[in-house]
């Protein structure tokens, strides 16, 4: 037991060096802009990312099932795999249906780490009985994968100045790098066992899957507290991901190089990253229902700066901090409310909502930009917001008190 325990305390070290070389992606400054050089208009880019997202609507259950029958490590290892070759596709892609399978793949992948990756880490805290630790290792989890993410930045944004074939490739090679790294992990095998016993001794093989989700469904139901942390910690999610992206293009409309917004999105992922690791005494100072009603405000009046001022790049680096303190918070929240036998799953029920969101709110943001103009459509999300921070602040003063 005691070399089990070693070995997951190094999963714990392993999961920062994975998170950093996962977030390396240097695509993702400049996905939009190098498709819109392929003749992909707004609308096109739109209906992409909601390709991408209703591939993951659909496969998050299952993919999380997979994690929390047959292993946390499994998952991750077919993710960082179909990631590679999703970069690969898109190296030689030219065309929407291409850029779309690519998109479909790199979807399934997401879907594979998403449950998987926070389950890994929480359940070997909890076999280690350091669980009580996992917002301040959230925290730095959250710090190593915004610092990637200004490495991706700034060097992609370079490379793409350049040639945006080179940020395709070294992606591509990243994930590889990634996919090998996956199998160093160690599962939390009485987790992993406890789940299965029970399992088989109460249902037939092949009902495996469907038992695992209507278990998971129940265990929502069961507990309204877990479905709302799901629906708030996702709101916040859709509008600061909206943002980055569609900023990309508003910034390129305005004359900006790819280097030089790479530079805007890198010091608003490093600010996050360093806030992320300070959450755990803003918890202490504002406890987690002061958090949770303050954020999705935040959020809202930072949007309406983008819209009526000219200091965007402001007002995002606010929304990439409280999307990162939210994170933290809610994340931890929700660990604490479910079993360790359907934790990838339920995770994976909170991707699936951010998914299905994400299928509704980025093609209409994308058609309102062809339209009528990118400025337009961030006031109807600051709309969005503000009237979601107004419910936000009435379900948790008067339905979740105790929260």
């Amino acid at each position: 037991m005691k070399i089990n325990n070693n070995k997951l305390e190094f999963n714990i070290i392993k999961n920062y060096i994975f998170i950093f070389l996962s977030r390396l992606d240097l695509t993702q400054g400049i996905w939009m802009i190098y498709f819109a050089t392929k003749g992909m208009d707004l609308t096109k880019l739109g209906i992409l990312e909601g390709i991408f997202h209703l591939v993951s609507f659909s496969m998050e259950v299952p993919t999380g099932v997979i994690a929390d029958l047959w292993g946390r490590r499994v998952s991750r290892i077919l993710g960082r795999l179909l990631a590679m070759i999703s970069m690969l596709l898109l190296i030689f892609s030219n065309d929407f249906y291409m850029f779309a399978l690519s998109f479909t793949i790199l979807a399934i992948s997401y879907n594979l780490e998403s449950g998987a990756g926070d389950a890994l880490l929480y359940d070997s805290l909890k076999v280690l009985g350091r669980e009580e630790e996992y917002v301040k290792i959230n925290g730095k989890n959250e710090m190593f994968m915004q610092i990637g993410s200004v490495a991706a930045l700034v060097l992609g944004g370079y490379l793409g100045s350049k040639d945006y074939y080179l940020a395709f490739l070294v992606s591509a090679i990243i994930a590889g790098i990634t996919f090998i790294q996956s199998f160093t992990f160690v599962e939390p095998a009485d987790t992993l066992k406890s789940v299965r016993v029970v399992k088989y001794e109460t249902v037939k093989k092949t009902n495996l899957l469907l038992s695992q989700i209507i278990d998971s469904i129940n265990i929502i139901k069961g507990n309204k507290k877990v479905g709302f942390l799901i629906i708030l910690i996702n709101i916040v999610s859709i509008l600061a991901t909206s943002m980055f992206y569609y900023l990309q293009n508003f910034w390129k409309t305005q004359g900006n190089s790819e280097f030089t917004i790479g530079i805007y999105l890198s010091i608003s992922s490093l600010l996050a990253g360093f806030m992320a690791t300070k959450v755990y005494k803003l918890k202490e100072l504002l406890k987690e229902k002061g958090i949770m009603i303050s954020i999705p405000i935040i959020i809202a009046l930072s949007i309406w700066g983008i819209v009526i001022t000219s200091g965007a790049q402001v007002f995002y680096a606010i929304i990439c901090i409280a999307d990162s303190i939210a994170y933290v918070i809610i994340s931890d929240y929700i660990n604490k409310l479910i079993p360790s036998k359907n934790r990838a799953t339920i995770l994976s029920f909170q991707s699936m909502v951010f998914s299905f969101f994400m299928i509704l709110l980025f093609p209409l943001i994308g058609k309102l930009g062809d339209c009528f103009s990118l400025n337009f459509s961030f006031i109807i999300m600051a709309i969005i917001a503000s009237l979601l921070s107004v419910l936000n602040v009435y379900v948790l003063t008067t339905k979740f008190r105790s929260i």
